[in-house]
């Protein structure tokens, strides 16, 4: 059923709602509190290395790094962790199993009903979670669980934002310039129909010759697949920019709840309590926020909600769930990976560089907490001018691409190469010059520099994730966005699949005490993804996921 103007627009607003309840929680917590408030918890149960005797939170573990190269772990178990490792390995743990969840839901996602219903399920979970960190104090026998909290939170975004993506193709397809222009196709498909039953029919009575049948056939289908070319290119448009500003909005509320964080922060002095309220009040903005999005997103009409209670009934849940996996195993078949070669090969520079980009957003924050010594309210900072720099490189980055016409490809590739410089200019205090402090600015040797870096990086790293999304809807087979193969599988290797990086920054941390190492590894990640992103050919792979829609639907089973 078509929906109307305004149902649209009310549609658009919820989903323009939890973008800006949900994000404030990835830019407060997942993105900045909740890393450096973990580490902060084992860093209050830890022991300084080597001798494991005088606890971290005493006056001299606070500057051992900088005096003696020190560094704080924590007994888990049988192991002794560094402190920002444990953080690590936490944030690790949560994606590996939010992948699992997202595989899991793809399928149910793809029903109007069910992707509603996901969506306020895990969103609900995910904030609860968050806001709990409020009754949990780090001196808490139980300071652990501050690790389960942080993994269902996670879990809980994660999941919903696999049903906020799958409103994205509908609520582009609903643009007035859209509806329009597709409107428009069909009046020529009609008459190219119509024309050529016409001609058929002719054929016995008149016999015109070719050269009087030609040129009709010729403008019908030339006129066809203008439309349709048409079409095509104010859809991605209209996705391109519902994605942009879905980007921008949510930056925006994380802004401004990081402004009111930072009083508390700052008057508390960067305790574990502070931390914990932080985390607590995005959780309830995130609550807060699903509320009222959840009045505003399609789903739950009645003979929706009846269809839904009466599969429930019949297992359908858990026979969506078994649907999903085995997709999965089919989709992932070689045979299969072939028909569309292009989206794979994207979606392997997406698992590369989105689980890099997220890995430096993490390691930057720890760096800048454990090694550089910056304090709490610095550190809010950063992350008030990190989003704000992405708002401002989301809507300029659109004006530059049609001023000097390039592509979305083109635009990736640039925006990843400038991105590469971070964990490189990380790398360069390992010279001489800056490691013995011959010069006391530069290689990311003093908090000064992590402010330039956040501006640098928020400008590039909020182009890039919408770009990325919009690019990856030109690759997809169309009219199964929530699936594992469409948006399920996207965020499968987005922030689903981002714990290698983070695993593997833990293990170099631990092995090396000095978490900078990591740096390498972050440059190697990204610039593995560049030539992968390069080769990837759009219209080839426009083409392969339109002939691979129709051969399914003419099979009527998975190709």
């Amino acid at each position: 059923m078509l929906e109307s103007a305004e149902q649209h627009r009310r549609h658009l607003r919820g989903w323009l709602a939890y973008a800006f309840a949900s994000e404030v929680f990835v830019i407060v917590s997942l993105t900045l509190f909740l890393p450096i408030c973990l580490e902060q918890f084992a860093r209050d149960n830890g022991y300084i290395l080597p001798d494991r005797t005088e606890r971290c939170t005493t006056t001299r573990s606070n500057n051992a790094d900088a005096e003696t190269g020190q560094s704080c772990a924590v007994k888990l178990g049988w192991a002794w962790i560094d402190t920002a490792s444990f953080s690590l390995y936490v944030y690790s743990i949560s994606v590996l199993l939010q992948a699992l969840t997202v595989i899991s839901i793809g399928s149910i996602a793809n029903h109007t009903c069910r992707r509603k219903t996901l969506l306020l399920a895990f969103a609900f979970s995910g904030s609860i979670a968050g806001t709990l960190f409020l009754i949990l104090p780090s001196t808490s026998p139980i300071w652990w669980a501050s690790a389960l909290l942080s993994i269902i939170a996670n879990v809980g975004f994660g999941a919903s934002i696999v049903a906020m993506n799958a409103y994205l193709p509908t609520l582009a397809k609903g643009e007035p310039e859209v509806v329009e222009s597709f409107a428009k196709m069909q009046e020529h498909f009609s008459f190219t129909a119509v024309a050529t039953d016409a001609t058929d029919s002719e054929v016995v009575e008149s016999a015109p010759s070719d050269e009087e049948s030609a040129p009709l056939f010729r403008s019908s289908d030339a006129n066809l697949l203008a439309a349709e070319q048409q079409y095509n290119a104010l859809l991605s448009a209209a996705t391109s920019r519902i994605s942009s500003h879905g980007i921008a909005t949510g930056y925006a509320a994380g802004i401004i709840m990081l402004l009111l964080t930072l009083i508390p922060v700052t008057k508390l002095g960067g305790s574990t309590w502070a931390l914990r309220l932080a985390i607590g009040a995005s959780g309830i903005w995130w609550f807060l926020g699903t509320i009222v999005a959840g009045m505003w997103l399609p789903g739950g009409e009645t003979e929706e909600v009846i269809d839904h209670i009466e599969g429930a009934k019949q297992g359908g849940l858990w026979r969506d769930i078994a649907d999903a996996w085995r997709r999965l195993g089919a989709m992932l078949r070689w045979t299969e990976v072939k028909k569309l070669r292009n989206t794979f090969q994207y979606l392997a520079a997406w698992f590369l560089l989105s689980d890099g980009f997220s890995t430096i957003t993490s390691t930057a924050i720890l760096f800048g907490k454990t090694t550089l010594h910056m304090p709490a309210s610095s550190l809010i900072l950063i992350g008030i001018i990190t989003p704000f720099s992405g708002i401002l490189g989301s809507l300029v980055v659109p004006v530059l691409q049609r001023r000097y016409h390039l592509s979305n490809l083109r635009i990736l590739i640039v925006l990843v190469v400038i991105a590469s410089a971070i964990p490189v200019y990380g790398c360069l205090g390992f010279l001489p010059v800056f490691s013995q402090g011959r010069v006391k600015f530069g290689g990311l040797t003093t908090p000064g520099e992590m402010f330039g870096l956040a501006v640098y990086f928020g400008s590039v790293y909020g182009s890039f994730q919408s770009y990325a999304r919009a690019f990856y809807a030109d690759l997809i087979p169309p009219g199964e966005e929530a699936r594992w193969r469409v948006y399920g599988l996207f965020s499968i290797t987005d922030k689903s699949s981002s714990f290698v990086g983070p695993l593997v920054v833990g293990v170099i941390a631990d092995l090396t005490g000095n978490i900078r190492y990591a740096f390498f590894f972050l440059v190697f990640m990204i610039w593995v993804a560049v030539p992968i992103l390069t080769s990837v050919d759009v219209e080839r792979g426009a083409r392969d996921a339109k002939e691979y829609t129709y051969a399914e639907h003419r099979d009527g089973s998975m190709t």
